[in-house]
């Protein structure tokens, strides 16, 4: 049991702090909904009439909040409760991981709640427009517009993203989506799914991505705001290494194209610390390293094998 649990905080640990903070608040509100909340008739009625999205327009003027607030609960009892926030969070670690670890904790919180709001908004308004429809109206709950835009961000801004699929094999990442569209589109006439916050995630997803291509980053407030934890962080003499992976590439890339061609200065800055074995080779992984980033420079991130993104992630933490 403790080696388990052992193990468990091992791979959390590892997980980056963007993805760790979002499992966080999801799991931990689920259990405790699950285990004290649901039981007592004050605080489930807190949580579905203030915290959970009720799609009146009166409703959320006075408390906006729950545009944001529903993505982090997951109130439906069973397995089909529990299955609902596992696939979620699943999905986040599955695509969120590696994007955050180069484009930094900002970008993936921060679509989260783009994605969030915007399944929100939409929502909100379709339940104006067609009041008695079902699937726009009751009380709404869940990560998956949120986790939605994330996926459908990255399937734009990297068309050729593939994942593992069980029993379906290696597909792009875009068809995970078009899939979920899909599947909304049949379970359309059935109660329980609000298919519009799903809708309104894909649509701030897909604007997001759109924005990345074209040189517009839709998430700056959120990059400024981990910026300035971290600032605040370096003057209290805190460790930094949990701060966006795509610094360290940058600071590396530069260096390596500022000294090519060259001798490295004395005031230069060192990337790594050279130790020359006998036999011509480095001791430090530095042979990898370089190779790795060259492969950086004419693919892109995304052309790394699982492998070579570990060892560039162990040699940024260990030199950082």
């Amino acid at each position: 049991m403790a080696e388990s649990m052992n193990q468990f905080k091992f791979w959390f640990s590892s997980q980056p702090r963007a993805v760790r903070a979002i499992l966080s608040v999801n799991v931990v509100v689920y259990l405790l909904w699950q285990l004290v909340f649901v039981h007592f008739d004050a605080s489930q009625s807190f949580f579905l009439r203030h915290l959970a999205l009720n799609p009146g327009l009166s409703t959320v003027l006075f408390e906006p909040w729950q545009l944001l607030t529903y993505s982090f609960l997951h109130l439906n009892s069973g397995l089909g409760g529990l299955l609902h926030i596992l696939f979620n969070m699943m999905w986040m670690i599955w695509v969120g991981r590696d994007y955050e670890a180069i484009y930094g904790s900002g970008r993936l919180v921060g679509m989260y709640v783009m994605g969030a709001i915007s399944g929100a908004v939409l929502t909100v308004l379709l339940h104006l427009i067609f009041p008695g429809v079902a699937v726009f109206g009751g009380v709404v709950h869940g990560a998956s517009g949120a986790v939605l835009a994330i996926l459908t961000m990255i399937a734009i801004h990297q068309p050729e993203q593939r994942i593992g699929l069980m029993f379906i094999g290696v597909v792009r990442l875009i068809h995970v989506v078009i899939g979920f569209l899909a599947l909304d589109i049949l379970f359309l006439s059935a109660g329980g799914t609000a298919i519009s916050a799903h809708w309104g995630g894909v649509l701030a997803g897909l604007l997001g991505g759109k924005m990345i291509l074209a040189g517009v980053n839709p998430t700056g407030w959120a990059d400024w705001i981990f910026r300035s934890g971290r600032l605040r962080q370096m003057e209290r003499g805190g460790r930094t290494g949990t701060g966006s992976f795509l610094h360290r590439i940058e600071h590396w890339l530069e260096n390596r194209q500022s000294n090519s061609g060259g001798e490295r200065g004395a005031s230069s800055p060192k990337i790594y610390q050279m130790k020359v074995s006998p036999h011509g080779s480095t001791s430090d992984g530095e042979t990898n390293v370089d190779r790795i980033l060259d492969k950086i420079s004419t693919s892109g991130y995304e052309s790394l094998t699982r492998r070579e993104k570990e060892i560039l992630l162990s040699e940024s933490e260990g030199k950082n």
